[in-house]
């Protein structure tokens, strides 16, 4: 039995296009592969080690004889490409349907029944980037004190408030009377909060943001690994995605490198469980809002923290890297990107050097997880445990 698994989501880092892609308007993204090309190679010398350059041929990253840990990729099951539908997957749940979307905004009725239940209007109602909203918006909402609600391609309901207008605590109450609403057929995935602060010409969003996410269909792997009596600590907005089931301990982050922090300290302070952890930066600060060279960066800041993360891994420790989806931020608009994404595993109980191929799902990491720690379990995917340890 392993004592730990520390799974950590690069959010958004896709490896490459599905076979699928073009049906999602995706053909072509490779979220590494395209952001090493355009900037003449990403050295990523740490997670090279592991066997990310192994994985696939992405210029600048390099393949190594003997890479320290097992690498390869796995494709999306599921339908959709957002966060949800790809924790969901790695945790072990697949959706034949995708979630609802709204890419021409809300319908009157929705609008009508949230603005009575909230007990004011709203404005703005259309899908949009949440930082160019607040800037053409934000305005008019500290006028009015009206709301700004918008979505994106993901199944999302998104509010937006300046902090001195509306308070956190009133926007979270918001967003919850939005949650109870948009279930069944008007069902989204996440409603997010999206707080904000500073004057006009200068508004930027705070860490206040929080997310209130659909219960999964299915039990999956953070409650089975809390019924077997293990500790299950949320590291970023994992607590939100799973609307807290199966969580034992949770930390929110400021960003990646907080977030690292934060894995660090879970590290630090327990020896058992899973520590399952989201790094939501490259994906909201950088693929987004097309910026290869910032997204570029975070990649490096990210590499450069892996020793120290090894550093404090105990014996029969297992680390997983991997992603929730792709965000090419060099293809023409802002939208996540249905690809592959990467899977490099490293432990001292697990071998060296192996090429795990094309997972079918990413439903195969949940289910290598429960395996390792010997948990009866029902969810989807194919344990590849075998395959890897020593």
């Amino acid at each position: 039995m392993s004592k730990r698994a520390i799974i950590i989501v690069l959010d958004s880092v896709g490896i490459g296009a599905l076979p699928d892609a073009e049906l999602y308007g995706d053909k072509g993204s490779n979220t590494i592969g395209n952001i090493s090309k355009k900037l003449g190679g990403l050295k990523l010398k740490n997670m090279e080690a592991l066997g990310l350059g192994n994985i696939d041929d992405i210029k600048g990253i390099d393949s190594v004889d003997m890479p320290k840990g097992a690498f390869g990729r796995c494709a999306e099951a599921s339908k959709g490409k957002d966060t949800i539908t790809g924790h969901w997957e790695i945790s072990g749940v697949i959706l034949e349907e995708p979630l609802n979307t709204y890419p021409d905004g809300f319908s009157e009725e929705i609008i009508k029944d949230f603005e009575e239940k909230i007990g004011r209007k709203i404005i703005g109602n259309k899908v949009a980037s949440g930082t160019e909203i607040i800037k053409e918006l934000g305005e008019e909402h500290v006028k009015t004190g009206y709301p700004i609600v918008y979505t994106s391609a993901d199944s999302v309901f998104q509010i937006a408030a300046h902090e001195e207008v509306i308070s956190v605590p009133e926007l979270y109450n918001m967003c919850q009377i939005a949650r109870d609403m948009l279930v069944g057929e008007r069902s989204v995935g996440r409603v997010i909060a999206r707080p904000f602060v500073g004057e006009v010409g200068s508004f930027t969003r705070t860490a206040n943001r929080r997310d209130y996410a659909l219960n999964p269909p299915i039990k999956m792997m953070l409650q089975y690994m809390h019924e077997a009596g293990q500790g299950v600590m949320a590291v970023g907005k994992i607590e939100d995605i799973f609307n807290k089931l199966g969580v034992t301990d949770a930390v929110h982050n400021k960003n990646n490198m907080n977030g690292v922090d934060n894995i660090i300290e879970y590290m630090k302070m327990s020896k058992d469980g899973l520590i399952f952890a989201n790094l939501v930066d490259f994906d909201m600060n950088y693929g987004h809002r097309n910026d290869p060279e910032g997204y570029a960066q975070a990649l490096l800041d990210f590499d450069n923290r892996v020793p120290e993360i090894l550093d404090n891994m105990d014996e029969d420790d297992v680390l997983i890297i991997t992603a929730d989806h792709g965000c090419d931020p060099t293809m023409p608009g802002t939208d996540h990107s249905r690809e592959y994404i990467p899977l490099l595993v490293y432990g001292n109980s697990i071998k060296e050097n192996v090429n795990l191929g094309t997972k079918k799902s990413f439903c195969d990491i949940g289910k290598t997880v429960l395996d390792m720690f010997n948990v009866d379990n029902d969810i989807n995917g194919e344990s590849f445990y075998k395959e890897i340890r020593k």
